[in-house]
């Protein structure tokens, strides 16, 4: 639960902020940003301190190397948090980080299903609507960040232009369309 809390908190801080202060045209994006690398930072670290070994335990047993699995699966976390403060590299973290949620959600779910007496929370369906306001976190970020690919305006030139034909046909070209 702690890291919807540390999402929700820390994008809507970073969204209020925005919004008093800053007046900024990307306030949902910075917003977004901002949480998904606080939350990263906070489950990327605890790969490592604090709860590496009941992350070990929720990898499912007939995966091999669950330790390495657990500080691969960490590093990326990482990774991906600190790609959410370089521009450009955000759409590259934010589908890395969506494809690593997606990844892991088996063992989530194996762990949801085989502990007994968890808080409700860490039940199946709250951990997998968890999972997705993360996931749709991360792809909206994708969706914000990704470059836009528009025609260009005017006629096109280049390997996929039309060849002109009125050389051989003696007719003027059709009009261009815009």
């Amino acid at each position: 639960m702690e890291p919807l809390i540390t999402l929700l908190v820390v994008s809507g801080v970073t969204l209020a902020a925005n919004a008093m202060w800053f007046h900024r045209d990307r306030g949902l994006e910075l917003a977004l940003r901002a949480g998904l690398c606080a939350l990263f930072l906070l489950t990327g670290t605890v790969h490592f301190v604090g709860m590496r070994a009941e992350l070990i335990d929720m990898v499912p047993s007939r995966l091999p190397f669950a330790g390495l699995l657990v500080t691969v699966s960490g590093i990326l976390e990482l990774a991906g948090a600190l790609g959410m403060l370089a521009s450009r590299l955000v759409p590259w973290a934010g589908l890395g980080l969506s494809t690593l949620l997606v990844a892991v959600f088996p063992a989530n779910a194996v762990w949801a299903l085989s502990e007994p007496n968890l808080p409700w929370w860490d039940e199946l369906l709250p951990r997998t609507v968890i999972q997705m306001v993360y996931l749709a976190a991360t792809l909206t970020l994708v969706r914000l960040t990704s470059p836009r690919r528009t025609r260009p305006e005017g006629p096109v030139d280049g390997p996929c232009a039309e060849p002109d034909r009125s050389e051989a046909t003696g007719r003027p070209p059709p009009p261009r369309r815009s």
